[in-house]
């Protein structure tokens, strides 16, 4: 049975869906089964907020590993509060971060976001490895 990885990252433009969407593949061909929240919920309306909010707790719920989206200023609101559900599970999180920008010398995110996370990595191939070594470490069933 494969890893269930619940992807997390903002959604609101064409760039952050692409960079969401090239994580959900690269994990995707590590050999994990994902749930991408914008993919595996309807489209959102007025009337199905609440079904999607429950969904997507479900998600991390069933999820064996939750990899976040850290980019921006400041870490997405909704990612930080999957993050932290994650987190308050006992899920671990992986976070990824390749901004450039720093809001403190000391610290690349928020430090509840920085603390919440198993490690935070700067680029798509770290992704890659550190994946490949879960999947080759995790334990089959």
């Amino acid at each position: 049975m494969a890893l269930l990885v619940y992807v997390a990252g903002p959604l609101f433009d064409d760039g952050e869906r692409w960079f969401v969407e090239t994580m959900e593949a690269r994990i995707a061909h590590a050999g994990a089964s994902t749930f991408l929240p914008h993919r595996d919920n309807p489209k959102k309306t007025a009337e199905n907020v609440g079904q999607i909010y429950r969904n997507n707790i479900e998600a991390i719920d069933a999820a064996d590993l939750v990899v976040a989206n850290l980019n921006g200023v400041t870490t997405d609101d909704g990612t930080a509060w999957e993050i932290g559900y994650a987190f308050a599970k006992g899920t671990p999180v992986i976070g990824l971060f390749t901004d450039w920008r720093r809001r403190f010398d000391d610290e690349i995110v928020n430090l509840m976001i920085g603390e919440s996370v198993e490690m935070i990595l700067r680029s798509l191939d770290e992704l890659d490895a550190v994946l490949a070594r879960r999947l080759v470490d995790a334990p089959t069933p």
